[in-house]
């Protein structure tokens, strides 16, 4: 479960939280009646409401990736957003990007191929372009070589990679918080954990080989 306290309907604020909570779960207290429309519990938005202005600050993130006024294209922003979740182990991210892809009309081919992108060839040079530095953005925090920044600008411009840059490292973030927070689907036990030897093994001969 989610490792911080969520915020029932009665205690949401009225102005940042309450909106949301009417247009993702009608009158029900998500608390109380978890689950959104995508299958998820919706534990993101009551921890959020913990704290108003994040909360308000984050949707309005969202508003923004989404805004009419952005030059980069929505099925190319989503790539960025699906492959951060892949790379950041988030399974929320992945997943929901995943069904975004698709509403947006990308074919079931290359989303499944977003996981091993390198070795596929269903991504032109553009989206290749992209998804290498999306790579560098996530795995390496940003530390971007020339070469592969160069081979991006051959096909963005100054505005759209600046927007794909911001899109990408937010949900960067979103994965990382979902993930040390324990919401949504990434509320799972960490699969590296040490596998018990079987009766008999004697450890100190072991380490001593």
């Amino acid at each position: 479960m989610a490792r911080l306290r969520q915020v029932p309907r009665s205690e949401a604020d009225e102005h940042s939280v309450l909106p949301l909570y009417d247009y993702l779960f009608g009158d029900r207290d998500p608390v109380a009646e978890p689950g959104t429309a995508t299958g998820s519990p919706g534990d993101w938005w009551t921890v959020f409401a913990l704290v108003p202005d994040i909360f308000r600050h984050c949707v309005g993130g969202f508003r923004v990736y989404r805004s009419s006024s952005r030059q980069l294209d929505p099925l190319l922003r989503e790539l960025g957003q699906t492959r951060a979740g892949w790379l950041t182990a988030s399974q929320f991210v992945y997943s929901q990007h995943c069904k975004s892809c698709r509403g947006l009309g990308m074919a079931e081919e290359k989303i499944a191929a977003i996981q091993a992108w390198e070795v596929a060839d269903c991504f032109d040079d553009r989206e290749r372009a992209l998804l290498a530095y999306t790579d560098y953005l996530v795995d390496q925090h940003g530390r971007v070589p020339d070469a592969v920044f160069d081979a991006l600008h051959e096909h963005f411009s100054d505005e759209e990679i600046l927007e794909f840059t911001y899109i990408t490292g937010l949900y960067f973030m979103h994965a990382v918080m979902t993930r040390a927070l324990r919401l949504e689907f990434d509320d799972r036990d960490d699969p590296i954990t040490e596998v018990p030897a079987p009766d008999g093994f004697d450890a100190e001969a072991f380490a001593s080989e």
